[in-house]
């Protein structure tokens, strides 16, 4: 029996790498237009402005050139045109017709690297560090068999302090694999009223993860991607993770509407998993085992839900997802805000915060075990159910993004 105790904590890691890829960019707009009502148009060079804030997802590039010769349309009355005159040696006022310089403006493709369907194409590399912060509480009573009342007000708090790097690699414009690596600080804090706080801490690279995905659609409107990965989940909870993701959106104007289904298998080794905390009083050694799940070697986690991605201008972009989890012991209803930043091509950041809404856990009990010392020869076994209230999950961080 290991010292975590959230598992939802190890689904984010596992999926730590999948938002942060697809794909958003757009092809030139723009042709020759020719005036037929009139004199022929004016031949000119015309300076090309570019800017960049289509969300349009395609794999196709697109060629243009910066100084072209392209045909305008000219004004009815031509000396609207220039207004500019001089008079010749008799007196009488000319047109002066030179050539003019116009401008014109056109979409450039731009991948948003905090996209939710984001991925490296052939032969790019795209990282993403995430830094966040993790905090899973709740307070809870227990009832010792026997007895028919709930004693004891008790909270139990973990937090967490984690950095994740991950890197990928496009194999093909539709493949990408991906590697990454997790790193957390957490810390264990239990509280019974009018007892000293028990306390626990522990640090390490605990995760580690290998995965690909697919682009299987990339149309106009639609797109989808298919993703695998494997966990290498060690530290407080030793597990091997097999997780898939599958999400399809369709693009609407300057945003992708998009649904997501994701699921876990968890192998690890023990007969139950859920909260535990040792320590030692002046008497010998005590522990509590908060029991979660009892289940011989296996779970299976699932979840689902909607979300939007929006580009607010050419830098600015919002993503927000609403999430609906079966987590083996209990049910959760989560929503997840993210505003990013993306001054250019290669380089964004993007911040986050992560709630629950709804818990099933709330009102529902489960086992524990309690063994500690009350004298230096008597050890005390004590069992029974805890029921959970207030139960909250919160996360929030920050990630960079770099693509090269």
């Amino acid at each position: 029996m290991q010292k975590q105790m959230s598992l939802f904590i190890w689904a984010v890691a596992v999926f730590g790498m999948a938002p942060v890829w697809a794909a958003t960019n757009s092809g030139m707009n723009g042709a020759s237009v020719a005036d037929f009502t009139g004199n022929p148009s004016v031949r000119t060079r015309v300076n090309v402005d570019y800017e960049k804030y289509e969300t349009r997802t395609s794999t196709k590039t697109y060629d243009a050139q910066d100084a072209r010769n392209i045909y305008y349309t000219k004004p009815s009355d031509r000396s609207q045109l220039y207004k500019q005159y001089t008079a010749n040696r008799s007196g009488m006022q000319t047109v002066r017709t030179s050539r003019a310089e116009t401008y014109r403006t056109e979409l450039k493709r731009k991948y948003f690297l905090a996209h939710p369907f984001f991925q490296p194409l052939k032969g790019k590399f795209a990282s993403a560090t995430d830094v966040s912060y993790y905090n899973d509480a709740f307070d809870f009573k227990m009832q010792p068999v026997g007895s028919t009342n709930m004693y004891q007000d008790s909270n139990w708090k973990t937090s967490q302090f984690v950095v994740q790097e991950t890197v990928s690699v496009g194999l093909t414009d539709t493949v990408a694999l991906a590697v990454g690596g997790q790193y957390s600080a957490n810390k264990y804090k239990m509280k019974f009223d009018g007892l000293d706080n028990a306390t626990s801490d522990s640090s390490d690279l605990n995760s580690i993860n290998i995965g690909a995905q697919w682009r299987v659609l990339d149309t106009d409107r639609g797109i989808a991607t298919l993703s695998g990965y494997y966990n290498y989940a060690r530290g407080d909870f030793r597990a091997d993770v097999f997780a898939l993701d599958f999400r399809a959106g369709y693009k609407v104007a300057s945003s992708t509407v998009y649904g997501v289904g994701r699921g876990w298998y968890y192998s690890y080794d023990g007969d139950f998993y859920g909260n535990y905390m040792a320590g030692e009083n002046d008497y010998g050694p005590s522990s509590l085992v908060l029991v979660q799940g009892t289940h011989a070697d296996s779970i299976i986690y699932a979840e689902g839900g909607i979300g939007v991605f929006t580009v607010m201008d050419e830098d600015w972009t919002l993503n927000a997802e609403a999430l609906y989890g079966y987590y083996d012991w209990h049910n959760m209803l989560s929503l997840k805000a993210a505003i990013g930043w993306q001054p250019n091509d290669w380089l964004g950041l993007n911040l986050y915060a992560k709630t629950s809404v709804y818990d099933s856990a709330n009102g529902s009990k489960f086992d524990y075990f309690m063994d500690g010392y009350d004298s230096p020869a008597n050890l005390v076994h004590e069992e029974g159910k805890y029921k959970i209230e207030n139960k909250s999950e919160l996360s929030f961080g920050v990630q960079a993004f770099l693509y090269f």
